[in-house]
């Protein structure tokens, strides 16, 4: 086997790709499935907190802090740690990104599955978790991150373009709903050490409208996965 040769064909969209209805519709009822069956739930929830967590971690990265690691919790509860100035913009931003990053990660990942860069998307997704397996600093983090790139590595190497898509589709369905049920702990109170309370101390802004800009982002989340979903189902 040309391994070179091999992995560039399997980074190659695939632009003319044409997806089912059928497996678009089996897609998303796998993903609500997985999403609103409390069964499934409790096990697949700590992902929706490692997209958190990492989202944390690469808007702070990107805003000049230092990335030194994360835990993940079994109450779906997680912790990234960035090293930089304790207020100003950088640390609002970082902090801010958290909740919102299931959402538009989710959003994303449809929107590129149906426009025909699933493969693509899987190569980045891999070599993000890849690099995030460093940085993991518990059993349980390393455990939930390596089973996140042992999935998403044999979805880049062994399955065919239209499962690709249709697994990142459904993907996208499950971050969108996780993020909701997320946002949606907040609903029995928002303490001092949560994101929107410490957005809260860091701008004085009152921990309320945080969450509204949390939800706003997670609504037009909503709405491109469902207008991609919609469009594929119509078509077909």
């Amino acid at each position: 086997m040309d391994w070179p040769t091999e992995i560039a064909h399997r980074m190659r969209p695939d632009t003319l790709l044409e997806l089912p209805a059928s497996w678009v519709l089996l897609a998303i009822a796998a993903a609500l499935v997985a999403a609103l069956w409390p069964q499934a739930w409790y096990r697949l929830r700590v992902g929706i907190t490692l997209v958190h967590e990492l989202g944390h971690a690469a808007v702070g990265v990107a805003v000049g802090r230092r990335f030194t690691g994360f835990v993940l919790r079994g109450d779906m509860s997680g912790h990234a740690v960035t090293w930089g100035a304790p207020t100003g913009a950088g640390r609002v931003v970082s902090t801010w990104a958290g909740y919102p990053a299931p959402a538009l990660l989710g959003a994303l990942v449809s929107w590129l599955a149906v426009a025909g860069w699933a493969a693509p998307t899987l190569t980045a997704l891999g070599l993000g978790l890849l690099l995030a397996l460093f940085f993991a600093r518990s059993v349980r983090t390393i455990a939930v991150t390596l089973t996140a790139l042992a999935a998403t590595g044999w979805l880049w190497w062994a399955a065919n373009p239209v499962v690709q898509a249709c697994a990142l589709l459904g993907l996208g369905v499950v971050l969108v709903i996780g993020a909701w049920r997320h946002l949606a702990t907040m609903r029995h109170g928002i303490r001092p050490q949560s994101d929107p309370g410490v957005l809260a101390q860091l701008t004085g802004v009152p921990a309320v409208l945080w969450l509204l800009s949390f939800a706003l982002v997670c609504l037009g989340a909503t709405w491109v996965v469902a207008t991609e979903v919609y469009g594929l189902v119509r078509l077909g």
